[in-house]
């Protein structure tokens, strides 16, 4: 019987199926940090549970981390606190811990990849949304809510209903100031925020298969925000490349013995999917939200659209765009903007900053951005300066800063202020994602550089 890519992965970690009900679904990795685990652990504690095995548990700081002067104690109270109750309890429990100042710490779903945590036909989860990330290397990833954090601690099991399978392709070239982000963005546009619910989906077609590793992993972390429990890209020779000889891999025999096993990660021609949707690579530009959900984009050089045009309430929409400050029919190329934010775990790796550097590179910072340049890792931190973009952003005026989730989500320092707007390369534009007040454009690398060098969204393809 032919089956996708998903069935395999799922069924081969199914430990018992419950009639009618979830399945019991045995989880390979489990990575944490400091804001869903400290609940979590208090109770495991007042069960009087332990850790079964702390060794497939991976800890390391980074919602809470500050992006500058990390070698000082933080400030912030609640963030030390929960900083300190991640580095006790993976003490406690013997699980391998990458706190603030530890040379491989960063965003989880950054330095999972990096170290090897990540393997093709693994399930992982985290008390994070965007552990969608994982599922680029052909693994099962999902974000878990936090009694299910404990759920996994305890048993490293975890009850799930099996998600209906929903295959997105795309086809042919992209075209020039086309980046990763910009398709997920488009396919978002499409579908909606709720347009992939109930489903896990696999990408494929020339699209993906093209993209680096990293592409591919910025757009199955973006899976989540249509609404898909997550994404998932059957692994190649790329992803075999990108985790051979990393610090987790297997190595010698053991990496012989996996890769035969991966090698049969693939959807079946034959397989069935609930759902099937294919786009053109030349229907895809350079993108850009307008409103306070990542599926309000829209192509850079297009107006924003009327409400009687978009699905959903018109009331809702026109509160949206209240919000923003902006008007229906408005075009989006010229607004000006406050601040840049490059960086989080769906756009904090060195490609990214690879292309950042590539407009910048010869040009300067315009007067009126404040720009926040964060590396997911510290990894990204040493490929910039090794690399020379730490030069090319000092000449342009721009700050580098250390390793964390930044201005993503404001549990930092690194808030935006109420009222002014922000191109950000995260993931959520949600009121206030980025500080009470504050307003978001989703963008990419490429249209978040061309803004921060001329004060205003501003279409990248007329820099490159």
């Amino acid at each position: 019987m032919s089956t996708t890519l998903f069935d395999k992965v799922w069924d081969s970690h199914v430990i018992r199926k419950i009639k009618d009900g979830p399945d019991v679904f045995f989880i390979d990795r489990h990575l944490i940090h400091e804001v869903t685990s400290p609940v979590a652990f208090l109770g495991l504690k007042s069960r009087n549970n332990s850790v079964f095995y702390p060794e497939r548990t991976f800890a390391t700081a980074d919602h809470n981390t500050p992006t500058i002067n990390q070698h000082l104690p933080v400030e912030d109270p609640l963030s030390a606190n929960q900083l300190k109750a991640l580095e006790e309890n993976s003490a406690e429990w013997g699980i391998s811990h990458w706190g603030l100042g530890h040379r491989q710490n960063g965003i989880v779903h950054v330095v999972g990849p990096e170290y090897g945590i990540t393997l093709p036909g693994a399930t992982i989860v985290c008390g994070d949304s965007h552990t969608s990330t994982h599922g680029a290397f052909g693994a099962i990833a999902f974000g878990i809510g936090t009694s299910e954090v404990e759920m996994v601690l305890s048993a490293q099991c975890i009850m799930q209903p099996k998600p209906k399978k929903m295959r997105i392709s795309i086809e042919g070239n992209l075209g020039l100031g086309v980046t990763p982000k910009d398709v997920a963005l488009f396919i978002i546009s499409k579908l909606t925020t709720s347009g992939a619910t109930g489903y896990f989906v696999e990408y494929a077609g020339d699209v993906f298969k093209k993209m680096s590793m990293e592409g591919r992993m910025t757009v199955c972390n973006l899976s989540i925000e249509m609404g898909a429990r997550g994404g998932i890209i059957a692994p190649d020779e790329k992803t075999f490349e990108y985790i051979k000889d990393r610090q987790f891999t297997p190595k010698g025999a053991d990496w012989d013995t996996a890769m035969e096993y991966w090698k049969t990660l693939k959807t079946d021609e034959d397989a069935v999917f609930d759902k099937e949707l294919t786009f053109s690579a030349n229907e895809i530009e350079p993108m850009i939200t307008y409103g306070t959900n990542p599926g309000m984009g829209t192509g850079i050089s297009n107006n924003i659209p009327n409400a009687e045009d978009v699905e959903g309430g018109v009331i809702s929409y026109k509160k949206s765009l209240n919000y923003m400050g902006f008007e229906e029919g408005d075009t989006m190329i010229g607004k000006k903007v406050d601040y840049v934010f490059l960086g989080s775990c769906t756009n904090g790796r060195i490609e990214d900053f690879r292309d950042f550097a590539s407009i910048v590179k010869g040009r300067k910072k315009a007067a009126n951005i404040t720009a926040w340049l964060v590396p997911g890792s510290h990894i990204v931190e040493d490929a910039i300066k090794k690399e020379g973009l730490l030069d090319i952003f000092t000449n342009a005026g721009f700050v580098l800063r250390e390793p964390g989730c930044s201005a993503c989500l404001a549990m930092n320092d690194d808030k935006v202020p109420a009222g002014k707007l922000a191109v950000s390369t995260s993931n959520r534009n949600f009121e206030g994602r980025q500080g009470p007040g504050s307003k978001t454009l989703l963008a990419s690398p490429l249209v978040a550089a061309a803004t921060a060098v001329t004060g205003v969204v501003t279409d990248p393809r007329t820099l490159l």
